[in-house]
């Protein structure tokens, strides 16, 4: 996995500090399973995944769908563990700590930069 940092598009603003972006399928099918939950501050960039699954997780997520520009299309508060959320026009898919969207006040249609 490659890492990085989430910025609002054209802004200095670093709204994700540590992001792991997958690299391979292997990444992209394994994602959080057997991980610890994420903490403040940390995501997981999956690319390509319109959808994603709680299915066998002890925790929830908050989630936001990217298109190929990284433009928010549609976020997910608190996604419980055996549940299944997604967005037919993503390209990718954000995974961040329950709690995270209330903070980070992204709008749909914002673009982000991967950095």
């Amino acid at each position: 996995m490659r890492q990085g940092a989430l910025y609002r598009a054209g802004s200095p603003q670093c709204l994700v500090p540590h992001v792991s972006l997958t690299t391979n399928a292997w990444d992209r099918l394994r994602g959080l399973l057997g991980r610890p939950p994420l903490q403040t501050g940390q995501a997981l960039l999956i690319e390509p995944c319109p959808s994603v699954h709680t299915f066998g997780m002890g925790y929830p997520l908050d989630l936001v769908f990217l298109d190929a520009n990284y433009t928010v299309l549609k976020t997910v508060e608190r996604l419980a563990p055996r549940r299944w959320a997604g967005c037919s026009c993503a390209r990718a898919t954000l995974e961040l700590a329950p709690g995270s969207l209330a903070t980070l006040h992204l709008a749909i249609g914002e673009r982000l930069e991967w950095r």
